[in-house]
């Protein structure tokens, strides 16, 4: 068994069991967010119940209670919503390792952005998360934490300068990936260093006898909240490296603040409206979504080649072969790959009018391969290549 044959069975159940607990973590999340905020007064509530709700789903009804602090009982077979966000963050990173760790020269790094070794790429990666967490964590406790705005501007801000730094370090896929990674720690953490520390340090004092602290229920609360509004953008991080739209941007970062402001307004709609608020307190937030989509729409815009002067088969052929064909072939000679990826052979005229639409996507309008740049692909060949695939459309 061969390690390319062995990573690649990796990657798969990593990716796998990642999307199953990351749906897990992010249902929990929205739904204990959408009951929070549908919780009301009744006439009849129990001692230390702040508000219930009334549910309906799959033919039954349920009534919910939430306490304010915990009661004075509690039983043996208490819930906790802990290990959806913990291995979430563990198969993220071991997804990370097999897919970017491994095959560092190829999908991390990119001689063009900066020249280093794999070691030092992931260095780099593991001192950013843990430095991220580290720095948000001292902004929330922080005087700067009991100013929501504040607060929420001096967020955005430490994950902007994360997406700047990123993208004059790695690749466009590396980067955007590790956008995604840096915002996910800090919500991993969240739960594993705060959110249920808190809990349990809340649950001891009550059935000690002891007044608990409501900064911990406060604290635990406001980094509840930041997971819900990063949830959204964070799912696209995740899913950027199918885009090169997005990650061969040559202002990527500048793609990043658009997509937190529309992943984050979209989710304050659907938080205000199960909060019961009026429309015209929260119509604004789909608007302001809408105008960052707009922007992020005429940013990636692909060029125009039809005006170029005409290129012949045996050109792109010849280019084809010196900077595609490594991997693309029916015996790849690149370490990485035993096959074509995706099946996708570039070595004849006719194979190259198949795959037209993908080369475009990929190697024209941005820079996604060759992988890493391994070959050293110019500017100058991809807009031949892309003459050449508008002259035959």
């Amino acid at each position: 068994m061969t390690l390319a044959f062995a990573m690649d069975w990796l990657n798969l159940l990593f990716r796998w069991a990642h999307l199953i607990v990351g749906i897990g973590w992010i249902g929990t999340s929205f739904y204990f967010i959408a009951l929070d905020l549908s919780l009301r007064k009744r006439a009849e509530m129990k001692e230390g119940v702040a508000g219930t709700a009334w549910e309906v789903h799959g033919g039954g009804f349920y009534h919910v209670e939430k306490f304010l602090v915990a009661p004075k009982e509690l039983p043996d077979d208490l819930i906790w919503y802990k290990w959806e966000a913990y291995l979430t963050w563990v198969t993220g990173f071991a997804l990370l390792v097999v897919q970017y760790y491994v095959y560092a020269s190829s999908y991390l790094i990119d001689p063009s952005v900066l020249d280093m070794t794999p070691g030092e790429a992931v260095l780099i990666s593991v001192a950013s998360l843990g430095a991220g967490w580290l720095i948000y964590d001292r902004l929330c406790k922080s005087p700067i934490g009991r100013n929501t705005p504040l607060l929420a501007i001096c967020v955005f801000a430490l994950i902007m300068g994360a997406s700047y730094l990123f993208t004059h370090v790695y690749s466009g896929r590396g980067a955007f990936i590790h956008v995604g990674a840096f915002v996910g720690t800090i919500m991993a953490v969240n739960v594993f260093g705060i959110i249920i520390p808190n809990q349990k340090k809340i649950a001891a004092s009550l059935l000690a006898g002891e007044a608990p602290d409501p900064a911990l229920g406060a604290m635990g609360k406001q980094r509840s909240v930041h997971n819900n509004y990063l949830t959204l953008p964070v799912l696209v991080m995740m899913v950027s490296n199918h885009y090169p739209m997005l990650t061969s941007h040559p202002h990527s970062w500048l793609l990043v603040a658009l997509i937190l402001v529309m992943g984050g307004m979209v989710r304050h709609f659907f938080n205000r409206h199960e909060a019961g608020d009026e429309f015209a307190k929260f119509w604004w937030s789909l608007p302001v979504a809408a105008i960052g989509l707009l922007v992020a729409v005429i940013m990636t815009a692909p060029r125009d080649f039809s005006s170029s002067e005409a290129v012949s088969d045996a050109t792109v052929v010849a280019m084809a072969r010196q900077h595609c064909a490594m991997c693309h072939a029916a015996v790849p000679t690149h370490e990485s790959f035993e096959e074509a990826p995706k099946g996708v052979q570039l070595e004849t005229i006719e194979d190259l009018h198949r795959y037209a639409d993908l080369i475009m996507q990929q190697a024209v309008q941005a820079d996604t391969m060759p992988l890493g740049n391994e070959t050293g692909m110019t500017d100058e060949e991809r807009a031949t290549l892309g003459a050449w695939i508008t002259q035959h459309k």
